[in-house]
C-alpha cells in the first residue's frame, strides 16, 4: 500500500523531539538517512523497511550533547543512574532513560525584601516588606533588602533531594538572616555591622544546605539596603544625629584636650626646670662662698695680720673700684700740682668734667 511519507515525516520530529532537551528539529544526519531511505525505497515502502527506519530514528533520539557550563543526569525510568561532563553523549532511548541539564557555573540571584522592575541603567525596585521586616536582639525592627548568590555544586543532589530547592534556599537565607539579627544590636545593624551580617548569614546558610544536601553553594549575601520602617524613619533619624553631635562634641573635647595637655606640661616642665636650674645656682654659689670662706680662715688662723690686710685691700679694691674720687697719700700729694679740672681719668666722662677733685 502506498506511505504517506508526510505522516512518517512528523511521526520522526515527534520522536525527536519528544526527548529531553529536544526541539523537533533532528540533525542533518538524520535527515541524510531518511532521504536515502525515501529516494529507494520509492512510494511503496515495505513494513520492513518502515520498520527499521522508526527503530533507526528512536535509537538516534538518545543522542545529547552537554554544554561547557553544564552537567548532565541521566535518568532510568526516572531513578538517578550517573551524571555526565560536558560534550557529546548517548542514553538509551524514551522512555527508558532521559537526561536533565543543569546549569553548574552559572550565578543565580534570589532577591529578598524587594524585586526588581526594571534593570539599571533606570532600574525600578518594588518593596516586600514581609520578607524584610526583622526583630533585632534589642527588641527593634528594621528593614532589610539583600540578595543572595549562588550556583550549582552538585547537579545530582541538586535534582534529586530537595524539592524545589530555590524556594528551599530562599526560606533558609531569610531563616539564617534572621537569627543573625536577633543577636545583634540595631545601631550596629545600621553602622558597622553589615559585614559581619553578611558573612555570618552566608555561612549559616551555608551550613544548613549542606545538611539537606541540595547540591547548592552560596556564593554571597549582599545587604542592599538596611534602614528601619517609614514609620519610624524620622525618629531614628533624630537619635542618629544627636549621636553624631555627640560624637563631635567629644572630639572637639579631645582635640582640645590633645592641643592643651601637652603645652601647660611643656610650660611645667619648663617652671620645674627653671626652679631646678635656679636651686643648683644658688646652691652652688652658697657651696663656692662655704669653700672660700672655710679656705680664707684656715689662711687667717696661719696669717691672721697678712690676712685681715689682704681682706681690708680686697675689700677697699671691691669698693672703690668704680668711684671717681682720687685719693692721694699726704707725702705724695705734696709733690703733685693742683691743677683742675683733671679730665679724662678713669670712670670720668670728657663732656661732663667734674670739678673737686681730691
Amino acid at each position: 500500500m502506498p506511505w504517506d511519507w508526510d505522516k512518517l515525516q512528523k511521526k520522526r520530529r515527534r520522536v525527536m523531539g519528544g526527548g529531553p532537551g529536544g526541539d523537533g528539529n533532528p540533525s542533518p544526519e538524520v535527515d541524510d538517512i531518511f532521504d536515502k531511505v525515501k529516494k529507494y525505497s520509492g512510494r511503496k515502502p515495505s513494513i520492513p523497511i518502515i520498520v527499521l527506519v522508526v527503530i533507526v530514528l528512536w535509537g538516534l533520539s538518545g543522542i545529547y550533547i552537554v554544554a561547557p557550563d553544564e552537567s548532565g543526569v541521566v535518568k532510568r525510568f526516572g531513578k538517578f543512574i550517573y551524571t555526565t561532563a560536558p560534550g557529546p553523549h548517548y542514553h538509551l532511548p524514551m522512555p527508558i532513560e532521559d537526561v536533565t541539564k543543569a546549569k553548574v557555573t552559572q550565578v543565580k540571584r534570589i532577591e529578598i525584601g524587594f524585586r526588581t522592575i526594571s534593570p539599571p541603567p533606570n532600574a525600578r525596585y518594588q518593596p516586600i516588606p514581609e520578607e524584610g521586616l526583622m526583630l533585632t536582639g534589642d527588641e527593634n525592627i528594621v528593614d532589610i533588602q539583600f540578595i543572595v548568590q549562588y550556583k550549582v555544586k552538585d547537579a545530582a543532589d541538586y535534582e534529586f533531594n530537595v524539592l524545589m530547592p530555590d524556594k528551599v534556599l530562599k526560606a533558609v537565607a531569610q531563616s539564617a538572616i534572621r537569627e543573625i539579627m536577633g543577636r545583634s544590636k540595631i545601631d550596629e545593624v545600621l553602622t558597622t555591622d553589615k559585614n559581619r551580617i553578611q558573612i555570618e548569614s552566608k555561612n549559616l546558610g551555608q551550613s544548613i544546605m549542606d545538611q539537606y544536601g541540595a547540591g547548592t553553594t552560596i556564593v554571597a549575601v549582599q545587604l542592599q539596603d538596611v534602614h528601619p520602617p517609614q514609620q519610624v524613619v524620622n525618629a531614628f533619624k533624630d537619635v542618629a544625629s544627636a549621636k553624631e553631635d555627640k560624637i563631635k562634641v567629644i572630639n572637639e573635647a579631645q582635640g582640645y584636650q590633645n592641643d592643651i595637655l601637652p603645652k601647660a606640661k611643656g610650660q611645667a616642665s619648663k617652671i620645674i626646670y627653671e626652679a631646678e636650674a635656679y636651686k643648683a645656682t644658688k646652691v652652688n654659689a652658697a657651696l663656692g662662698d662655704a669653700n672660700r670662706f672655710l679656705q680664707q680662715l684656715t689662711e687667717y688662723k696661719n696669717a691672721k695680720d697678712i690676712t685681715r690686710k689682704r681682706m681690708y685691700i680686697d675689700a677697699l679694691e671691691g669698693v672703690m673700684s668704680n668711684s671717681t674720687k682720687i685719693i692721694l697719700d699726704d707725702k705724695i700729694q705734696r709733690n703733685v700740682l693742683p691743677f683742675l679740672p683733671l679730665t679724662g681719668l678713669p670712670g670720668e666722662s670728657a663732656k661732663t668734667p667734674k670739678a673737686g677733685a681730691e
